[in-house]
């Protein structure tokens, strides 16, 4: 047998000569004990330091074929509040250095439990962990966690990795709950489970889950990020150049412009001149025709007065409203369900949007919003972001919301905004910012830069303004290679 680390030495991993020699030293002084059967050569200072470092080592070896407790064990399996919970074959509570093990009475080791380390120390598993924290805590011990907790972890873990996940967890909850006696606990986590899920009423304790079961269940983490960006729209003046396309024709070559850099954005990519002759000069659509019809779908909003000018509703309203934009807009791409709310989730990257059953409550509770907002370039971008964010359809999101975004301005008769190829990725990025950080000042730097971009140009001579943006850079893709500018001042 190796010789043994003085530095902490565990009668349950020594032979009985190896024992002997131990309780030698310690009556010698060389050694000094921690507690029964853990001995260390080390000052008394530096014991809470290795207790924490050997925690599994010496919880093992103390209690032998004891569960991780489920407090404990709901936190990963490190102390809470300097005190470890076990569940063992007995109750008691026990001082080390820097740690307090408090022994709960219960079931030792079952299915799905495993051995941490190797060791005959076990971890519960996820089934049993969320069965015993709901059960209730009596008198000092506080071994479980709450509903509220678990309630909490359920929809965690059903936004990291999806339905099944929760519908494998109930089932094995169900095959375990007998074994452990804990069927009113079972009660309580298919509750929960189903509430999480939607298809079931149950009383919930979080801020998300209370908005999973409002009347129209709501995603409570958007309508958070979504307040605290109203919060900044109404403390921060924002830039709102005048409209500066005046005359029919200026209105009808900025709508074209509009609508072709909106759906570049998207990966609609057609050259300038090839989507000019089928929306302007009505030349047949030959090639790509689903393509050539998002151009015009959007085209046709930016220059119909009806919506051009349509401000978002706020509340139950914006439903149909949005529907019946979205309808119009994609009238031409049955294969995507017009005017439908999505069925399947969506995503971009590493953005999740809101879940399928959130999307209505998240546009209703999301657009009370925006009457508190000041009108014109704050509450454009309200609307735009609150469309961006929830993205309700299944396609066209984007252009739809900078749709809404632009219709929030030329209610006040303020400069609509285009969005030029080369301003993309900034464009994107800034917005990525606001969901993933809550951070809104890029996002609205951006904006106000490039509405002032957009007021800049001359829209009555459609080659001319081409050329200009061609000169400004406007249509390239490479931001290391291009920089977007201003045209020249008259």
């Amino acid at each position: 047998m190796p010789t043994p680390d003085h530095s902490l030495l565990l009668y349950a991993e020594l032979s009985p000569a190896q024992i002997r020699a131990t309780q030698r030293r310690l009556r010698e002084g060389t050694l000094k004990r921690i507690a029964a059967g853990v001995v260390t050569s080390l000052p008394e200072e530096a014991w809470p330091a290795l207790i924490a470092r050997e925690r599994i080592r010496v919880l093992a070896a103390l209690y032998p074929k004891a569960v991780m407790g489920p407090r404990s064990a709901f936190h990963g399996g490190v102390p809470s509040d300097n005190v470890m919970y076990l569940t063992y074959s007995y109750t008691k509570r026990v001082d080390l250095p820097g740690m307090t093990v408090q022994l709960v009475a219960g079931q030792g080791p079952t299915q799905g439990d495993t051995p941490m380390m190797g060791r005959e120390l076990y971890f519960p598993s996820m089934p049993r962990v969320l069965l015993e924290n709901l059960t209730i805590s009596r008198g000092k011990v506080q071994k479980s966690v709450g509903t509220a907790d678990v309630e909490q972890r359920l929809i965690d873990t059903c936004e990291a990795r999806g339905e099944e996940a929760l519908n494998t967890l109930r089932d094995q909850a169900r095959a375990l709950a007998p074994s452990l006696g804990l069927e009113r606990e079972l009660t309580i986590l298919d509750g929960l489970i189903g509430a999480v899920l939607g298809t079931r009423k149950a009383a919930m304790s979080t801020a998300t889950g209370k908005a999973m079961m409002a009347h129209i269940p709501y995603d409570a983490n958007r309508l958070a990020l979504f307040e605290k960006f109203a919060t900044q729209l109404r403390s921060v003046p924002l830039k709102q150049p005048p409209a500066v396309a005046k005359s029919e024709r200026a209105r009808l070559n900025f709508a074209f412009l509009e609508s072709y850099f909106s759906n570049f954005i998207e990966g609609t990519e057609f050259d300038v001149t090839e989507a000019r002759g089928f929306v302007l000069e009505g030349k047949p659509i030959t090639e790509r025709p689903k393509d050539s019809h998002d151009i015009i779908g959007v085209f046709r909003q930016a220059i119909n007065p009806g919506w051009a000018n349509q401000t978002l509703g706020s509340g139950e309203s914006v439903l149909t409203q949005l529907r019946e934009r979205h309808a119009d807009q994609m009238k031409e791409r049955p294969e995507v369900g017009p005017g439908e709310f999505k069925t399947l989730a969506n995503r971009a990257g590493n953005t999740e949007f809101v879940a399928p059953r959130f999307v209505r409550g998240t546009l209703v509770e999301g657009s009370k919003l925006l009457p508190s907002v000041p009108p014109g370039t704050a509450r454009a971008l309200m609307a735009m972001f609150l469309v961006s964010e929830v993205h309700p359809f299944t396609d066209g999101n984007g252009r739809l919301a900078r749709l809404v975004m632009n219709a929030e301005l030329s209610v006040v008769n303020s400069c609509r905004i285009i969005v030029p190829t080369l301003f993309r990725e900034e464009y994107l990025d800034c917005l990525r910012v606001l969901t993933r950080e809550g951070n809104p000042s890029p996002f609205l730097d951006a904006m106000q830069w490039i509405c002032q971009w957009t007021a800049a140009f001359d829209y009555e001579d459609l080659d001319k303004v081409i050329a200009d943006m061609q000169l400004c850079n406007a249509f390239e893709k490479s931001r290391v290679q291009h920089k977007l500018l201003f045209p020249p001042k008259a």
